[in-house]
Parts: structure tokens; sequence; C-alpha cells
């Protein structure tokens, strides 16, 4: 066998392997709940964040929000794993001071406030495995109701004299987690 005929069987044998395997791969739909992430300052411009949260986003689909998000239980705060917000610096919430750094953050609805919760347990599927003995910080947060009503659960943050609120809305219920230097 010539040496040109000998290199283009192995190339050829190669590639055919290498086409094989990457057809071989099966990558998954788009997640019903998608991953979406929130920042302050919003503005992409400026890359000193003080604060960003990651966190999925379930739509209504028909159902009732107290389904989805009942009253007095501990919530995941959206879909999937628990939301993390990062920090940047030290901020507070309330008049607990948070350390920077990256925590989950769980909520218990009720029928007119909602309690947030920054726990150092992180990469936690949903709130399954909460654990109050890991509580960062509490803060009760009045609930307010929009004429609008949201499809899908959404985050934005807005800025406020000395921080940042954390704005979270579904269906008609609305919520601002004050965080502030």
């Amino acid at each position: 066998m010539k040496k040109s005929t000998l290199i283009t069987t192995v190339t050829f044998a190669f590639m055919t392997l290498l086409s094989a395997n990457a057809n071989a791969q099966k990558f998954p739909n788009v997640d019903k709940s998608p991953m979406d992430m929130a920042s302050y300052p919003t503005d992409y411009k400026n890359a000193n964040k003080l604060v960003k949260i990651t966190y999925s986003r379930p739509q209504l689909n028909g159902r009732a929000l107290s389904e989805l998000a009942p009253s007095g239980k501990v919530w995941r705060t959206g879909a999937n794993e628990a939301p993390e917000i990062t920090f940047y610096t030290d901020m507070n919430l309330g008049k607990t001071k948070i350390k920077a750094g990256t925590y989950s953050l769980v909520t218990i609805p009720g029928d007119n406030e909602l309690t947030v919760i920054l726990s150092k347990d992180l990469n936690v599927w949903g709130a399954y495995f909460y654990k109050v003995e890991n509580d960062v910080a509490r803060l009760t947060v009045p609930l307010t109701e929009a004429d609008e009503s949201l499809e899908s659960f959404s985050m934005v943050f807005t800025e406020t004299a000395n921080g940042a609120n954390l704005n979270m809305g579904w269906d008609k219920m609305r919520a601002a987690i004050p965080f502030t230097k």
C-alpha cells in the first residue's frame, strides 16, 4: 500500500470516527423554565456590579399562583435550583449585614407579605433541602398587587438612594426587597 493511500485511509477512518461521535450527542430541549439573570447596575457598560442574581423563570400556563408558590411554605423563588445571589460588596438586608459572597435565596409567601431568606446553602434543588439553621438573613416585605399580570416569574433591580431593590413579580403579585450599602 502506498504511503499516500495509507494516510488517506487513516484520515478517512479518523474523520468517520469523529463525525459518528459528534452525531451521537443528544442535546436537551429548551428548559420549560429558562434560566435568567438580573444585576445592579443594570447597564452592561458598567462592569462594577454591586449584586447579581441567577434564577429560573417558570410560567403560569393556566395555573394559579397560589398553587405554584403556596402561602406559608418555603418556596424556591422561581423554578429548578434555588436562585443564587452574589454580592460584590458588603450589603445589608434590613438590619442584617451581608458579607460579599454568594447565597441562595428562598422565600415564604404570605397573604400580604413575603419573607425573604438568604442562606449559606448553595447548589440546592428547589427548597426541598432548606435548613433554617443555615439562614444568613431574613426580612419580611409587603406584597402589592399590580394591574398587569406577568405570565413568567420575573426579577429586576432598581436603584435606590443607598443601594438597590430586587423587584419580583409574577401574576399580579409584586415585592421589592431592599439591599443597602
